[in-house]
């Protein structure tokens, strides 16, 4: 029982983390996807990652490089 509530303390905690610095949740897409868009196939986590960051600090599609 005291365990189960720390591993999901630490979910918390990792997500909240995550979302301070505008990195979203990958097991919160991956429910997403499953729910919303059974026909497509969720991206791995890499290229969930790559896809985030590069929607976060720009580059492509026609914007700029952002360092800050």
């Amino acid at each position: 029982m005291i365990w189960e509530r720390i591993v999901r303390t630490g979910r918390l905690l990792r997500q909240a983390a995550h979302l301070m610095v505008g990195q979203p949740d990958y097991d919160t897409y991956v429910a997403h996807m499953r729910a919303q868009h059974p026909d497509r196939e969720p991206m791995s986590y890499e290229a969930f990652f790559r896809e985030r960051q590069q929607a976060r600090y720009g580059g492509g599609k026609g914007r700029p490089v952002r360092c800050c």
